[in-house]
Formats: structure tokens, sequence, C-alpha cells
């Protein structure tokens, strides 16, 4: 029983990372939306390449967050399975990996096309 309060606790902090990160990468999405809107309506920046900055910095850090969840729940993940045996393959984690690739592919997709 002690086992299964564990693994849930695991589930739900991969779950809060997974949140975090997503969260990280809509509010990059926005700043850089914002402030691209404020450029084009004519309000003088502090430098020409903020919105742009301000946005690649808050996604890649939300898609980091995302990576950094995924390898921990992934770590404590085997250290739970040598005491108790259970699939690995849970949903949770099916969809942070899901999530964790694609959000480094369009990171390196965006930072390709930025530079």
């Amino acid at each position: 029983m002690a086992a299964d309060r564990t693994l849930m606790a695991a589930d739900r902090s991969l779950m809060a990372w997974v949140r975090t990160a997503l969260s990280m990468i809509s509010f990059g999405f926005t700043i850089y939306k914002l402030l691209q809107g404020f450029e084009e309506a004519g309000t003088q920046l502090t430098h020409a390449s903020s919105p742009r900055a301000m946005g690649m910095f808050l996604t890649g850090m939300g898609t980091v967050a995302m990576v950094l969840g995924t390898v921990e729940y992934w770590f404590r993940l085997q250290d739970l399975r040598k005491q108790n045996g259970f699939a690995i393959w849970r949903p949770s984690f099916v969809m942070a990996l899901l999530m964790s690739a694609i959000g480094l592919f369009l990171f390196i997709a965006i930072i390709a096309r930025a530079l």
C-alpha cells in the first residue's frame, strides 16, 4: 500500500512539472505576442529583439522544465521498480515523454528559424 501511495505521489509530481512547463511555454508565447503588438503599434522598446528574446527564453525554460521533470520521474520509477514490480509505461509518463519530445522539436525549430 505504501508503494502505491509513493507511485501516485510521483505521478502527481510529474503532472505538476508538466503543468508548470506548459504555463511557462504559453506565457512565453503570450509575452512575445504582447510585446510584438506594442512594437507594431509604434511603442519604442529598449531593444529591437526584446519580444523574440523574452518569448524564446520563457519557451526554452518551459521546455527544459518539461524534460527535467520527465527525467526525474524516470529515475524515480527506476528506484521504485527495484522494490516493487509494476509497469513502467504509465499514462502520465507516456504523455510527458510525448510532450517533451514535441517541445524539444518545436523549440529547436524556433531557434533554427530565428537564427
